[in-house]
């Protein structure tokens, strides 16, 4: 079985590592900082602090969705590395407005510049897998997936708890100042990328975001285990999307704690999708395969049952008052309710890290850009669907915690496709 760490040594993955580590850390440490910013310091209502949170998820990833056709078509036309480099130079110009927008409190320079991250962040996406394939072996293809998936998701976790620390603590000044240097420092690892040339010769690129869309998903969607594959996928994401617009309302206004709470929830959800990652390279022993992507899903839904139960029933301060985070530490439920977020985010990364590792190894290798590309657009159109349906909800006056059903009723449909997935693959 190929031991996952051996691969940090390796020039053929490590800058890699470190650049998708950096960029995760920066947007969450942005979108953080700006949620911290405006729930706590330029908003006062909860009706306007979970729609701002459901916006901003939504204007993240809808680049996801316009944009990722586009952004499949050039990785697997260019040389993938120059792309890396193209776009974290990019991200310094976008740090920059987002910085801009932190210092002068503008929620329309924030907002922009989240969207562009979201842009940003797209044309790395299908990088980030596709190159995989094409510096690694075969056999270290899963544990390659699962290292990137698990960086991620510790790059989430320092992210999301600077973002709000550095905001509460020494304000968002110096969120800003944090923002431009880690996009400078992803800059310089990308430069030591190994090339990754194109597997074929140049086609003409179709920049029509809706032609090229549908063509890309048409052209993926008609073969059977892809399209089940990327639906799983799509529903475990919609389920996260949710989650995480859930995560700072429900902490402030149902926990009755502040932004350092807020910071530990994201934070212990980051870490469990991480262990799940590099668990699920254990359990299936380098094997490529979705045979445990069913029980993880369905494990992830009970976990999310429990975490209601123990929302209903927790006792908050009254009077606007917050726990900080000794507080929080000593209310006699917090460590049930952080061993169960912990053990609803373990399952998740058990359950994606297969199928990423899936959709990259059964095609061919000058495709896969384009596969994990149209993987992309089909599950930020899901996720931006799940926001829309959680502020839709929130409108009619669905509380927060009440939500937490719909988030487990959709991982049985998950479990549902994962499961047809196994049985025609495995």
């Amino acid at each position: 079985m190929p031991t996952s760490l051996d691969l940090l040594t390796k020039r053929r993955f490590a800058p890699l590592f470190v650049t998708q580590m950096l960029g995760a850390f920066n947007d969450n440490l942005f979108k953080f900082a700006m949620l911290v910013l405006v729930i706590y310091e330029i908003y006062d209502d909860e009706a306007l602090e979970f729609q701002f949170s459901t916006v901003s998820t939504g204007l993240f990833i809808l680049p996801f969705f316009l944009l990722s056709a586009i952004a499949g078509q050039l990785a697997d036309n260019f040389d993938k590395a120059r792309v890396i480099r193209f776009v974290k130079t990019l991200e310094i110009f976008i740090a920059l407005t987002g910085a801009a927008g932190l210092i002068l409190q503008s929620i329309p320079l924030m907002l922009a510049a989240l969207f562009a991250l979201g842009a940003q962040s797209t044309f790395f996406g299908p990088i980030k897998y596709a190159i995989l394939p094409q510096h690694l072996k075969k056999e270290e293809v899963l544990a390659g997936t699962g290292l990137v998936e698990a960086g991620t998701y510790v790059a989430i976790l320092a992210g999301t708890i600077l973002g709000g620390v550095i905001v509460d603590w020494l304000g968002a000044f110096w969120a800003a100042i944090w923002v431009l240097t880690v996009a400078l420092l992803g800059r310089i690892s990308a430069h030591f990328v190994p090339d990754a040339p194109a597997q074929k010769e140049p086609e003409p690129i179709d920049f029509n975001i809706f032609r090229s869309s549908y063509r890309l998903v048409n052209g993926t969607m008609h073969i059977r285990r892809l399209f089940l594959a990327i639906v799983a996928i799509s529903f475990f994401w919609t389920i996260g999307s949710v989650l995480i617009i859930q995560f700072p309302p429900l902490v402030k206004n149902v926990l009755t704690a502040d932004p350092k709470v807020a910071s530990l929830f994201l934070g212990i959800f980051s870490i469990g999708i991480a262990i799940g990652s590099i668990l699920a390279n254990r359990l299936l022993k380098g094997k490529v395969s979705a045979r445990i992507a069913p029980f993880s899903v369905i494990l992830m839904g009970v976990f999310v049952l429990i975490l209601y139960f123990i929302s209903v029933q927790w006792d908050g301060l009254e009077n606007g008052e917050l726990y900080d985070l000794v507080g929080f530490i000593m209310h006699p439920g917090s460590w049930l309710l952080l061993a169960v977020l912990l053990g609803v985010a373990m399952a998740g990364g058990m359950f994606v890290v297969p199928l990423y590792a899936f959709l990259t190894t059964t095609v061919d290798i000058s495709e896969t850009a384009r596969t994990v590309a149209a993987n992309n657009v089909v599950n930020s159109g899901c996720m931006v669907l799940g926001a829309l349906v959680a502020l839709g909800l929130s409108l009619m006056g669905v509380s927060t915690t009440e939500q937490l059903f719909l988030v487990a009723t959709m991982c049985l449909v998950s479990a549902w496709t994962a499961w047809l997935l196994h049985k025609a693959c495995d």
